[in-house]
């Protein structure tokens, strides 16, 4: 195995080997299968009301109604979900000071920083790949346009894959994994703010500045089912730069 390849293999590992790992994904797939229970169950409920009214089938766009729903709230439990994962991968390493040993290995810190960012987005996506199984069901029992779900899955695994990038820079500054994950949850949250802000500065040059910062815009665009380059470039560019500042944060501390 490549370093990459032997520095996921470890992460892996004590991911596994922790009960950690079992409890967010157990809540992680609890809340959304409840959330998506009751998206489902609201559209039936509207059906049945509007089949009463009409006297006809009626033809409701679940893509709106249960999907981009869900696929909203999704995003919210990934800013909580996520910082939790992120939060053990270099400030455990710091606190029980193993994290002098891997710096002076053989493997360099590009290895390291992506071997560690890889090993949390395989994780996730082992867990968002468990929640296709909502898509898959419903479709056995009504007719959607599988383009917006497949381009909302996308937008989710974009948008988890940055989380986790700010994650990972946040655990390379301390060796407190609760002050990790804090920081990582501080920094989703001010990207989040920015789109909140940018509303209040209109279409000025720095409300659009402000929008395209935060992820709000990008993240809608992709569930409405929208593919622009403009916001796949933002995800590639924001995982680029956290990726970056974590290396240069680690580089730092190899030189104290």
């Amino acid at each position: 195995m490549n370093p990459v390849q032997t520095i996921i293999a470890k992460e892996l590992r004590s991911f596994f080997v922790s009960p950690v790992v079992y409890v967010i994904g157990a809540i992680f797939l609890a809340i959304v299968g409840l959330l998506s229970y009751q998206a489902v169950a609201n559209a039936s409920n509207q059906a049945v009301r509007l089949m009463q009214l009409q006297n006809t089938n009626a033809q409701l766009n679940l893509n709106e109604m249960v999907f981009r729903p869900l696929f909203q709230s999704m995003n919210l439990i990934l800013m909580i979900i996520l910082p939790l994962l992120t939060m053990r991968l270099f400030a455990e390493e710091r606190k029980l000071h193993t994290f002098e040993l891997l710096l002076t290995s053989p493997i360099g810190i590009n290895e390291i920083v992506s071997g560690k960012f890889l090993s949390v987005v395989i994780v996730y996506a082992g867990l968002l790949s468990l929640t296709a199984l909502i898509p898959m069901t419903l479709s056995a029992y009504a007719t959607f346009d599988w383009n917006p779900v497949v381009l909302g899955y996308l937008a989710l695994f974009l948008q988890g894959s940055l989380m986790i990038a700010i994650g990972l820079f946040a655990s390379a500054l301390t060796e407190n994994q609760i002050i990790a994950a804090f920081l990582s949850f501080g920094l989703i949250l001010g990207l989040w703010v920015l789109g909140a802000l940018s509303t209040a500065f209109g279409d000025s040059t720095f409300g659009q500045i402000l929008s395209y910062l935060s992820f709000t815009e990008h993240y809608e665009r992709l569930i409405r089912g929208l593919l622009n380059i403009k916001d796949l470039m933002y995800y590639i560019s924001g995982m680029a730069f956290m990726w970056f500042a974590a290396h240069q944060a680690i580089d730092a501390y190899r030189w104290k």
